[in-house]
């Protein structure tokens, strides 16, 4: 290459040309103007290439910059004989944000609130702003704004707003954007229409089949994005080499596929021809295995487009795994967010002249990286505001840490988002946000909903944060729109907001300061509430202040925001107190002191630009991107070779894209990544193996092996060498590297730092003069004692008693936090330490089911969720239990009661004990609860307990899975434990525990446990998870001491016992002022006509109950039969849904009542009853009676509908969803899981590909709810053909007796079993069966619902 400035004779030429050719003059005229632009000769083929002097060294390595332009040469042979007479331009605006060309360099974070601007201008300063992202009175766009203020203050000229504004200043903006969040949050995007494989249409809606709140009975989820669905005429299915197939073809994963029916695009044409005469332009296109056979989907996409539709989502090129509810919703999400970023997109542009075709404009994705403009898609987007912020910390502190790992804590509005980072981004590829699972690559952030704009409440004796937020309007009551008060609020209380630090944006005319007065009186009405219970209440305390009201509240917010950063650290194997906290966001700085010190992290980052640091990570961030196929090749040296071909590909087009946009080979960086997984398990994860180089046993581009060995180790805590790994996607990420080199040096101190005023903030103990520092006056090596605050024009820092802070050479905040010092707390009640202890319990109780599903192997526990984890007393009651699965609510308490009695002073440290017993507090047989009882130094007896129950997917039993229709015994039903010693002296007794699973087999016609090694597996995992809650109860007891923690176990109970004598009183004064009995009543029958009877006796004065169950079938010579203990998981289940908001769920909610079961019922049966069915089924029909009687709603589907398939080779169970009643005010829920089960269902795609089967169907069953003013949930259909012979177990009830209605409702329909022979002949099964079914048979279950009229 050879500066063309050097060839005298050729600038006069091209200076002559450009007399008649306007781009050629623009260029010269540009070139005389700025000095630093040179020409320049590329040599590389025929062409003459013009660019910037600072990208000689681009242009050098890489040829293909984007954007050329072409310049046509009239009379080009003159200027240099044999050139071509199209010479390409090439446009410099692609360039690393922050060069020193002399423009402007902008990253924009466009928040739901604020929008803050993060500009470097020519020179190489830095210029910040900070505005509101809505304002339609002033300007039509925030970030064009923020863009117009900052040329406005730096040109010096006048930008009138509304017009264009000039482009050739600005060389580059890069925005992150809360656009499709919030249309996602408000559902306010694109029309869309789904196009699904027939049988599937409500496949999105059902979903997994759970609920995300286990106790509103109203089952409020997010409604679809889609409008109308369309079922496509196709199917393909996985090769089995059956009688009768076709040729097979090969998918891209390599599996062999059956096309057993082409796409029918004829019958399509005319229904899409139907959607846009309907005015709907965009499309999702989701059909079966299209993850690996495209063609359908892109056949599907191909006419769409012919058509006119504007927008087409093909789920196969959005996100191509498996799994088709996950990438179905993406592709809908895609669908329906896409073309509303392309319209603000190009609203955005019109607001520059020339629609900044000159200048680069990249936005954020949710993986954190950037994306050109173009490229810039809606499934891609919905994180793309919080990633700024990861990318900003990760570039920040991490590296000025020493390498140390980081905690991101973002405090906002209405919520704070926490995420770790530790040298490299942690993504997940399956999350959800407002209501929908995108699967998409996902920086893992983790959202609680405390932030400064979250409500206070005080409930039933417990200080409430949230999750109810004040929004920006009206906003906290200190913006002076009558808002309700809030944690802003309370802070200003406390002094630790200044309202001379804001500006006048508030009130109603948006020209007042912040009302301390408003936020006072506020708070005055909620410290009311909490004295009047403080004086009245069971535990008559003194009063308390109002700056104690407050402080309660921001220990309780602090404590709601520590459980998110304790399940991403310690949930995860990870020490909290081995990483710095680093704080930014505009609410973030007021309790950065106190989470780091309640987590136990002694430092504290604060970058200078904290109050935008999500717009400062926009100009650290790289340009990112990805190339993603499916896969289903074995880990194995035969794979080697054709997985290295696979990432070579996925690396080139990384690159070829990445060179595309204007970088250079050299800046160009690729990861590759596997997705592996260990056969027969469904925990895939995404490895890459750059810490792991290639050895003569690996594929060329790494040891993905020991990757995938080394994380599932970290992560879960055990590796299985004997199963094979299987890859599910190859992937590479490719990088340009393009971030911005910080020039701006902080200010050196000249001096002691300058003290701007002392004001008064409340602390535990009372006001203390507290000094305050303006951020801009402070310079390196300042040192800075707290308490004090350190403010700025974003945000306000307070640094707390025992903390110091110093200025860094960079100019940043490091705080040192001061240990915490010792507990206040005594054993009387608090209501703010008893607010914290039910944080703190229910963290435990949570963090044990993270580390059960982390460590336990069978699908049962780590896919489907079947299990619960729970804290207790040392008299065994229930203090805390997460809420997992319903029926094992009450029921773990009377198990832990009954060790307690049986084994006396037969309890010694290192033991744990195993049970299932029905006697003995089990539900049924396979539910396995493993308890724990944990000494104390100087403690005779345990001084508490923890437990974890999981359902095991097979111990033993007359039919595979344990759970047979037709069993009369228990002994029919798998392995029994009454009181059996798991751990004995910390030995875990394999051979004694093994020899008893498979004792089932010594009895006539039945078998051991099928599958002993995910028994022994799960059960260590079991024995891990109460090891982690020991741990972290111990940890609770070293900080407040035994003696608090026991009575405050107490106090959480007391609160849950007065939460239900309050509802208990409220429901019955209700039907006194209606002049109606004080007694209820109800009764509802099992298909077998077994009644199940209640009559409940309310005591108004008391707030107790009497719930009497006499005249309650007989035990009955089945299964049915339901353990006393699953009655009292149902009545607590009950009791948490009819109090109607988050209280502690615990024993205490079974001290007002007094429950009267007939011993030998069909509720309470001899101990060797068969049971297994009263577990799934009769408490369903218990629930459908408790809530019958109290008016609450109508029946549910009423049972679990219980599938088993097994053979030899391989075995199956599934829970089958179906309606939820309808109550006063709202319809019943369609297609979910109800009331004492919530657990997942396998993906059609996962289900397909491992077992021998083909759903045909999963649809909701229409009509079936009962119609009435409020309509009834309907129920689903489920159809499946067997490929395999294997013996098929139905479960079920409700085929008989209808799902009762209320006040006038039509009840539900009955449900169906069906068996479709080959032969044509439809047999019915009835609600409980077993049978042997050979390839083609079909079987289908109908699952409905009912209604209530109101």
């Amino acid at each position: 290459m050879s500066l063309l400035s050097s060839y005298e004779g050729l600038r006069q030429e091209i200076q002559r040309l450009a007399q008649e050719n306007e781009e050629l003059r623009r260029l010269v005229q540009l070139i005389q103007e700025n000095q630093e632009l040179k020409l320049v000769l590329r040599s590389r083929g025929n062409s003459l290439s013009l660019c910037g002097s600072n990208f000689l060294s681009e242009a050098t390595a890489n040829p293909r910059l984007q954007k050329r332009k072409t310049i046509r040469f009239k009379d080009v042979e003159r200027v240099l004989p044999g050139l071509p007479a199209e010479e390409p331009f090439l446009d410099s605006s692609f360039n690393v944000m922050g060069s020193p060309e002399g423009r402007f360099h902008f990253a924009i974070d466009r928040g739901g609130t604020f929008t803050d601007v993060f500009a470097q201008c020519p020179g190489g300063h830095v210029r910040v702003l900070k505005l509101l992202s809505e304002d339609p009175a002033n300007y039509a766009d925030a970030p064009t704004e923020g863009i117009r203020r900052i040329l406005e203050q730096e040109e010096g000229v006048l930008l009138p707003r509304g017009r264009p504004l000039d482009t050739s200043r600005i060389a580059s903006i890069r925005m992150g954007t809360t656009v499709a969040t919030n249309a996602l949050l408000e559902r306010q995007g694109e029309r869309v229409a789904l196009l699904v494989t027939r049988g599937f249409r409500d496949l999105l809606h059902i979903g997994t089949q759970a609920r995300p709140d286990l106790f509103d009975l109203a089952v409020p989820m997010p409604e679809v994005l889609y409008e109308e669905v369309l079922e496509v005429d196709e199917r393909v299915v996985l090769y089995r080499g059956e009688p009768g197939a076709g040729s097979p073809v090969k998918g891209r994963t390599g599996d062999l596929l059956e096309i057993q029916q082409p796409v029918d695009l004829e019958a399509l044409r005319g229904k899409l021809e139907g959607l846009l005469s309907r005015g709907i332009h965009s499309l999702a296109v989701v059909l079966m295995h299209s993850y690996t056979w495209a063609q359908h989907e892109q056949q599907v996409g191909t006419l769409a487009r012919e058509l006119g539709f504007t927008h087409v989502s093909l789920s196969s090129e959005v996100m191509p795994m498996v799994r088709i509810v996950p990438r179905g919703h993406t592709a809908c999400a895609d669908a329906y967010l896409t073309p509303t970023i392309q319209r603000y997109v190009q609203g955005f542009r019109r607001g520059f002249q020339g629609q900044l075709k000159n200048v680069q404009v990249l936005f954020m994705r949710s993986d954190g990286g950037l994306a050109p403009m173009d490229a810039f898609s809606g499934s891609r987007a919905v994180l793309s505001g919080p990633a700024g912020g990861v990318v900003g910390y990760s570039a920040t502190t991490y590296h000025l840490e020493g390498g140390q790992p980081v905690i991101g804590f973002d405090m906002g509005g209405t919520s704070t988002d926490v995420s770790r980072y530790a040298g490299e981004f942690e993504h997940v590829f399956e999350a959800s946000t407002a209501g929908v699972t995108l699967q998409a690559p996902q920086l893992d952030i983790n959202t609680v909903a405390a932030g400064g704009g979250s409500r206070l409440f005080f409930r039933s004796g417990l200080f409430v944060v949230g999750p109810e937020s004040a929004g920006a309007h009206p906003g906290p009551a200190c913006y002076r729109k009558g808002g309700p008060v809030t944690v802003t609020d309370a802070n200003l209380v406390l002094g630790r907001l200044l309202p001379a630090s804001f500006p006048c944006i508030f009130g109603p005319g948006e020209d007042q300061p912040l009302s301390p007065e408003a936020s006072r009186k506020a708070l005055e009405a909620v410290a009311m509430e909490v004295n009047s219970f403080l004086t009245n209440g069971p535990c008559p305390a003194s009063q308390l202040s109002l700056e104690e009201v407050a402080m309660g509240f921001v220990r309780v917010a602090n404590e709601a925001m520590c459980r998110p950063i304790r399940a991403l650290t310690q949930a995860r194997g990870h020490d909290p107190s081995a990483h710095v906290l680093a704080c930014f966001g505009g609410a973030g700085g007021q309790h950065a002191c106190a989470i780091a010190r309640a987590l136990g992290m002694d430092t504290v980052h604060i970058h200078r630009h904290s109050g935008l640091l999500s717009a400062l990570g926009l100009a650290l961030a790289d340009v990112v991107h990805e190339a993603q196929e499916p896969c289903s090749l074995s880990y194995t040296p035969e794979t080697f070779a054709q997985l290295d071909q696979r990432l070579s590909r996925l690396e080139e087009q990384c690159v070829d894209a990445l060179q595309v946009q204007g970088f250079p080979r050299s800046q160009i960086s690729t990861e590759s990544f596997l997705h592996l997984r260990y056969q027969g398990t469904d925990c895939a994860l995404m490895v890459s193996a750059h810490q792991h180089p290639a050895t003569a046993c690996s594929p060329r581009a790494g040891d993905f092996g020991a990757a995938f060995v080394e994380r599932y180790m970290r992560e879960f805590g055990f590796i299985i060498p004997e199963r094979p790994v299987v890859v599910d996607d190859v992937r590479v990420r490719g990088t340009g590297r393009s971030g911005l080199q910080l020039e701006d040096t902080p200010k050196i101190q000249t001096g002691p730092p300058h003290v701007e005023k002392v004001t008064q903030c409340y602390f535990e103990g009372g006001y203390q003069e507290t000094p305050v520092y303006l951020l801009g006056e402070l310079g390196y090596g300042h040192q800075l004692q707290g308490p004090c605050l350190i403010i700025d024009n974003n945000s306000t820092i307070l640094v707390e008693p025992g903390c110091q802070a110093e200025v860094t050479d960079t100019g940043d905040i490091r705080i040192s936090v001061g240990a915490e010092g010792p507990s206040m707390a005594d054993t009387r009640l608090d209501p703010i330490q008893l607010s914290i202890f039910s944080h703190r319990f229910m963290s435990i109780a949570e963090q044990m089911g993270r580390i059960l599903q982390r460590t336990a192997i069978s699908t049962n526990i780590k896919e489907r969720l079947d299990f619960s984890c729970a804290l207790f007393g040392p008299d065994g009651g229930l203090v805390s239990n997460a809420p997992h699965i319903p029926v094992h609510l009450g029921a773990m308490q009377e198990t832990v009661q009954f060790q307690i009695q049986h084994l006396g002073a037969d309890l010694h440290p290192g033991d744990v004990l195993l049970s299932n017993h029905p006697s003995a507090g089990g539900s049924h047989l396979p539910d396995l609860t493993v308890i724990t009882p944990v000494f104390w130094p100087g403690q005779t007896r345990p001084v508490f307990y923890v437990a974890s129950r999981g359902h095991h997917a097979d111990i033993g039993g007359i039919t595979p899975g344990s759970m047979p229709p037709h069993s009369t015994t228990l002994q029919q039903e798998g392995a029994v434990f009454l009181s059996f010693k798991l751990v004995q002296g910390g030995v875990f007794q394999e051979e004694a525990v093994t020899e008893a699973l498979r004792a089932p087999g010594k009895i006539s016609g039945c078998s051991g446990t099928r599958n002993l090694h995910d028994n022994l597996s799960d059960l260590r995992a079991q024995v891990a998870a109460n090891q982690k809650g020991i741990q972290l109860v111990g940890e609770l007891i070293g900080q407040y001491g035994l003696d608090v923690v026991q009575a405050y176990m107490g106090h959480i109970q007391a609160n849950a016992e007065l939460a239900v004598r309050d509802m208990l009183r409220a429901f019955g004064t209700s039907r006194q002022a209606r002049g109606l009995p004080l007694e209820v009543s109800a009764e509802d029958h099992m298909d077998d006509g077994s009644p199940i009877c209640l009559r409940v006796q309310i005591n108004l004065s008391q707030g107790s109950a009497v719930f009497d169950f006499t005249g309650s079938g007989s035990e009955v010579f089945g299964n049915l039969n339901a353990p006393r203990a699953i009655t009292l998981s149902a009545l607590i289940y009950c009791l948490r849904c009819l109090v109607g908001r988050d209280i502690p769920l615990n024993q205490g909610c079974l001290a007002p009542v007094r429950v009267i079961i007939p011993k030998g019922s069909i509720l309470d049966p001899s101990p060797e009853a068969a049971v297994v069915g009263g577990n799934v089924l009769t408490s369903q029909r218990v629930v459908d009676v408790i809530l019958g009687a109290f008016g609450a709603c109508s029946a549910s589907q009423g049972c679990m509908n219980n599938v088993t398939l097994g053979n030899a080779r391989m075995g199956y169970y599934e829970t089958v969803a179906g309606g939820a009643g309808a109550g006063p005010g709202w319809h019943g829920r369609s297609g979910v899981h109800s009331h004492m089960t919530n657990t997942r269902i396998t993906d059609p795609e996962i289900l397909e590909s491992r077992y021998p089967v083909i759903l045909r169907r999963f649809e909701l069953r229409p009509g079936s709810g009962g119609r009435g003013r409020f309509r009834g949930g309907d129920g689903v259909v489920r159809e499946l053909v067997f490929r395999e012979e294997a013996l098929l177990s139905v479960l079920t009830e409700r085929r008989a007796f209808q799902p009762y209605g209320l006040h006038g409702g039509e009840p539900g329909a009955r449900g169906l079993n069906l068996l479709i022979r080959k032969d044509g002949r439809t047999v019915n099964l009835g609600g409980k069966t077993s049978v042997t079914v050979y390839p083609g048979v079909r079987e289908g279950a109908c699952v409905i619902n009912r209604d209530t009229k109101i």
